[in-house]
């Protein structure tokens, strides 16, 4: 039997590169060689964010991404995290078996707080337990595999100690679940930084035309030391390049040399890179199109999901309310 994989992301509204390049693509492929279930993770808004108003709404638009983008229902079913009960209900259980001083060793939630501007005594219960909820996720569906990025295999193995745990003082129940490394994690923003965010405006959608992408690319930093088109180029601190390196693997090589011995601007070299892109958004802006004139067609795949969520997370519950003679 194929081992099971359990992944998400919490709905804020269209998707960007950074999550194609960091999660999409690869939960793509995964789905021909796992059984995969994907969480729409809504109850993780509220960890940094109270305002739910734009819930649903985003909801949507992450779920047309991700069949714009490939992913097959069928193959993996995907749904709403707060529409299955058993989520909170785990989530209660395993908060008694794990120390608050575990929690606060975790580095991911206080790089997080970092980038947020929270002071680590601002931290709100939630926020300092969002790896415990996580663990429910994954372990409420036996989650075996979890494709994550480097920042949140610390996430990973907190489910696995409470998986233990658990298993050691009740019944072995779960799977201690094993990470699995997306090679892409972190995509570079428009502005430089490490990473493509929409707090930091420094995105390009998946849902964003030609012209967009050509706007975007034109105010995107480059390699500070290149002002002038003659000028020799450092392609490895350059964003646009890594763009290349992801989108136009042809040219990679003619780029890189035109970069280096100054003969390509950064003007020609960002118009060659946004064709690229726009290349490669046109299917999934064309699949989207479709699917946005569907609405109700979007709603019935995620109600589907979640009624074959539903019916194993209920199992699990029993399994666990058994292990743990609760009745």
């Amino acid at each position: 039997m194929k081992k099971r994989v359990l992944s998400g992301m919490r709905p804020t509204g269209k998707l960007h590169l950074g999550h194609y390049v960091g999660a999409l693509e690869n939960w793509i492929q995964l789905q021909n060689e796992y059984e995969s279930f994907f969480l729409i993770a809504d109850y993780h808004i509220l960890t940094t964010n109270l305002d739910t108003s734009e819930a649903y709404k985003n909801t949507i638009e992450m779920a047309i991404d991700w069949l714009a983008c490939g992913l097959n229902p069928e193959k993996s079913p995907f749904f709403r995290q707060s529409q299955i009960k058993e989520h909170t209900e785990l989530h209660l259980i395993f908060s008694m078996l794990i120390t608050v001083a575990r929690l606060e060793r975790n580095p991911s939630v206080k790089e997080q707080a970092k980038q947020l501007n929270i002071e680590e005594k601002n931290i709100s219960y939630g926020h300092l337990g969002y790896p415990v909820l996580q663990a429910a996720d994954i372990l409420l569906y036996k989650g075996e595999v979890v494709p994550v990025g480097e920042d949140q295999a610390p996430h990973v193995e907190i489910t696995r100690e409470i998986a233990r745990r658990f298993n050691n003082q009740y019944s072995p129940i779960f799977p201690e679940p094993m990470p699995l490394l997306t090679q892409f994690s972190r995509f570079g923003g428009l502005d430089g930084s490490a990473k493509m965010s929409k707090s930091l405006n420094n995105t390009i959608l998946l849902s964003d035309d030609v012209e967009t992408v050509k706007n975007k690319l034109r105010k995107a930093v480059t390699d500070p030391q290149k002002i002038k088109k003659n000028d020799p180029g450092r392609p490895e601190v350059c964003v646009i390049f890594s763009y290349h390196k992801k989108f136009n693997n042809e040219n990679l090589n003619e780029i890189e040399s035109g970069c280096r011995t100054g003969s390509l601007g950064c003007v020609e070299c960002k118009l060659k890179c946004s064709n690229s892109i726009s290349s490669f958004l046109q299917p999934i802006i064309e699949k989207r199109k479709h699917y946005e004139n569907k609405l109700s067609e979007v709603r019935e795949i995620i109600l589907e999901g979640e009624n074959k969520a539903r019916e194993i997370a209920r199992k699990t519950m029993l399994e666990v309310r058994e292990a743990m003679r609760l009745g």
